[in-house]
Parts: structure tokens; sequence; C-alpha cells
């Protein structure tokens, strides 16, 4: 109850946030800058040895290097992140003020999930007149630790894909993610990030996405892709292992229907057909409202789906989706 309040009470100075027309993620987040988590925040410890967790900005600059160490002589952008879920407290000093009276210098916060991304503008390609420019980030959400305990690896979830700059949209694919990277060092954090980074496929994704605008389905297969979308999340369990996994809720299910007739630049086309593309943005655009701690999964699942559909029609196999 004191978390949920803590979340709709989420207040930061004006001069903190950084506004966007169309952030890469929305849902209860805001943006604010790398100055505010390295100067305003406090860093959360493993309560039974009071060993400090490697902190957002930590993991934000070991990130950075490492994009500036495998892509040097890119123009690489300044990280942009969103964070949410505040865990506000006082210092000693405050115990017992009343809350009209307390100070700047009284409170304390942080963060409890944290989401970021780095841009690489100079790295792109077009498909269906949209650009696409490189893009690396990662994931921080406490939650999924345990303070409570020892110091032990810590978990992080790094990515490294494509931003569809017609809508901010992130195109991020299985080979280019780290959904569970443990580390209990900064430096044991870099060489996992550039493990990553130097393995990643960039021409195999890029290759898989370029094929999606040359694939149609008809508005009756949409209509089917839709109602099995909803069924799926209700079949019993051992059905459902036989079906591909669909991660979105019935709210994003519906903003996938809302896109296919009103979005400006992924709707359908004038015979009721949409793209493989543009349905994959309307997936991808619709996963904006997931938390940060689900994000990442939602989005390479929405990737994973629509290969799905791509590989059932180009070979024309059957797929539950779409029958």
């Amino acid at each position: 109850m004191e978390l949920q309040q803590a979340q709709n009470n989420l207040v930061i100075p004006e001069e903190q946030i950084i506004t966007k027309s169309s952030p890469f993620i929305e849902a209860n987040t805001k943006e604010v800058s790398l100055f505010h988590l390295q100067n305003d925040c406090t860093i959360p410890v493993f309560s039974k040895d009071n060993e400090c967790t490697i902190a957002h900005h930590e993991f934000i600059d070991t990130v950075d290097n490492c994009v500036k160490t495998v892509f040097s002589g890119q123009n690489i952008l300044k990280p942009e992140l969103r964070i949410s879920h505040v865990i506000k407290g006082r210092i000693p000093e405050a115990i017992g003020k009343p809350v009209k009276e307390l100070t700047e210098r009284d409170k304390t916060i942080y963060y409890e999930r944290m989401m970021f991304k780095i841009d690489v503008p100079t790295i792109t390609k077009t498909i269906s007149s949209n650009k696409l420019s490189l893009t690396i980030g990662g994931v921080r959400a406490y939650n999924q630790e345990n303070l409570y305990s020892k110091k032990n690896y810590e978990k992080f979830k790094v990515f490294v894909g494509f931003k569809n700059l017609v809508c901010t949209n992130l195109c991020v694919s299985s080979d280019g993610i780290v959904t569970e990277l443990r580390a209990s060092s900064i430096e044991e954090l870099k060489s996992k990030v550039l493990e990553l980074l130097g393995t990643y496929e960039m021409q195999n994704h890029l290759n898989t996405l370029k094929q999606l605008p040359e694939q149609y389905i008809t508005e009756k297969q949409f209509a089917k892709f839709l109602g099995k979308c909803r069924m799926y999340n209700y079949l019993p369990k051992l059905e459902k292992i036989e079906k591909p996994t669909l991660l979105l809720n019935d709210g994003q299910i519906n903003a996938i229907v809302k896109g296919y007739y009103e979005d400006e630049n992924f709707s359908r086309q004038q015979d009721g057909t949409i793209t493989l593309w543009n349905l994959f943005n309307l997936l991808t655009g619709a996963n904006k409202s997931s938390y940060i701690d689900t994000f990442l999964g939602r989005s390479v699942n929405s990737h994973e789906l629509i290969q799905k559909l791509s590989f059932s029609m180009q070979n024309d196999k059957p797929i539950w989706y779409l029958n």
C-alpha cells in the first residue's frame, strides 16, 4: 500500500524532468537526468552485510563505456533514462518531523525500476520508409533482488537492437538481449555487456525485419489473429504449451485493434490488409504501456511471434493464430 501511494505521489523537480513527444516506454514512468541519479538518489544495500548494490548510474555508465568501446568512431548520444516506483525515506535527523516541515535535505529517494537506452544515429537502416537507428540499453529492477540477504550476484537486463525513428518503437530480437545478466561487480558486468555487443548479429536481425513489409495478412486473418490472442491467456495449460507464446495483455491487444484503424503510420491498407511490418509496430507500440520490468520480455516476444507468422506464410505451414 505504501509503495502504491509513493508511486501515485511521484514528484520530481521540473529541472530534472526531460519531456519528449514520444518516449520509448510510457506506463507509469518519468524521464530524469543521469545527474539526478548520481547526486540526488540513495543507493540500496544488502541488509545482512550492508554492501552496496551496483547503483543505477553505475550500470548506465558501464554500458555507455562498452558502447563507446565497441562502436568507437560512431556518433553516440547521451543515455536517455526513465524511472518508476519511487522509494522515499528520511535522514535520521528528520525522524518525527511533520511532512509539511520537511526540507529537501531531509528527504531521501531512489527508484525501484529504471530503464535506459543509448542511440547510435550513425548506424541506420530504412525499412518500409521507416528509418531505424541502432540502440543499446538496459533495465534494472530492485524488486527482483533479495535485498534482505548478503551481497551476491545482481540481476540486469541488457539489449541491443534498433529504434524506429517514426515512433520510437524498439525492435529487439532474442539474439540481442540478455534477460538475466548476473554480475557481482562492475568489472564482471562490463565483461558480459561487451560479450553481448560482440556477438550481436546485426545484419541477421535486419534481414528478418526487412522481409516483413513484403508480407500481408487479410482483414479476416487479422480478425482471427486478434481472436486467438484474446483466447491464449485462457487456454488450458497443456494446450498453451503447444502454441507460440504471447505476453501482451488484453489492454494492449485493444490498442492493436485501435491502431489497425487509426494509427497514423501503421494502420491497414484500403482493402483491409496489413503488412507484417505494420502489425509488428502495432505490437511494439502497444508494448510501451508495459511496466519497466516486463517491457523487454514483451518486446522480444512480439518479435518472435511476428517471425513465426512470417515463417508460416513463407513456408505455407499452418499456425494457430491464423487458422
